[in-house]
């Protein structure tokens, strides 16, 4: 048995096929893990729900950024038809409510023993302990599981606090939970957020530093496996793993066996001009 995480697949469907043939992915002893973003962009997203599904409980992701709009489009679109023509693949297939339920159902953080990881689409503020964070990305499952989920997409675009708060509650604390595990890339020492910021290391004024880069992080003894970082690319550090290497934008698709650290790659397709 063999434990992949593969980074951001986005819908690349064929890239993914190509990736688990070459490391001969067995889908009764194998499992299959992603820190996120498995729709969007890609062109094949209905296809690549399908793959993952199947997969049933061999197949361990937390949501992403995109996951997420995908559930917010499921809600504001019930006919089927919405702006993103790649989701409205997805809305209009016969088999919609069960890949959206199933979606719904993913975690925003999880941590595995046996391996000693956590993983998160994009990464945790300097104040979160391992605990912690699987605390507080309940308190957002919780409501996108339950008939309050209305209320959490409506609020969803507004705008959040940037500076993480225990004392802060309501769709404020759940919206700044939310940007933090799924968009974070730069904050400060104190857990505010540079909500605006996508560029590589280095790209953002002081004293914001990329989240994994201050040394007060509680959970630096922690190995955090993400994505959501395309302009980080590979990045392998002690104890920080992004995976994110930019396979919608031609890049290529990275898998990481865990039990022996391994990489495997396979080219992305290359996007039209």
């Amino acid at each position: 048995m063999a434990t992949y995480v593969v980074g951001d697949i986005q819908g690349c469907y064929e890239a993914l096929q190509r990736l688990l043939e070459s490391v001969n992915f067995d889908p009764a002893a194998d499992e299959l893990w992603c820190p996120g973003d498995l729709v969007n962009r890609g062109g094949q997203s209905l296809q690549t729900l399908r793959l993952l599904y199947s997969l049933g409980d061999r197949f361990v992701c937390t949501l992403g950024n995109h996951d997420l709009y995908l559930l917010r489009e499921n809600w504001r679109f019930p006919g089927g038809v919405c702006p993103n023509r790649e989701f409205s693949k997805i809305l209009r297939a016969p088999d919609r409510e069960d890949l959206m339920a199933w979606l719904r159902y993913r975690p925003l953080a999880h941590y595995s023993e046996t391996h000693g990881i956590l993983m998160v689409h994009a990464g945790v503020v300097p104040q979160w302990t391992v605990q912690s964070t699987l605390d507080y990305a309940s308190e957002v499952e919780l409501k996108l599981r339950s008939n309050k989920v209305r209320k959490y997409f409506t609020r969803m675009n507004r705008n959040a606090p940037r500076r993480w708060n225990d004392a802060l509650s309501g769709w404020r604390r759940r919206h700044l939970i939310t940007d933090i595990l799924t968009r974070l890339r730069f904050c400060d020492a104190n857990g505010k957020v540079l909500s605006s910021a996508s560029g590589p290391p280095g790209s953002a004024k002081k004293p914001y530093k990329p989240w994994f880069k201050h040394k007060n992080r509680q959970t630096r003894d922690t190995t955090i496996v993400f994505g959501h970082w395309a302009r980080l690319g590979l990045y392998m550090k002690k104890n920080v793993i992004c995976l994110d290497t930019g396979c919608v934008w031609g890049g290529t698709l990275t898998a990481l066996r865990l039990e022996d650290r391994q990489l495997f790659q396979v080219p992305g397709k290359a996007r039209n001009p």
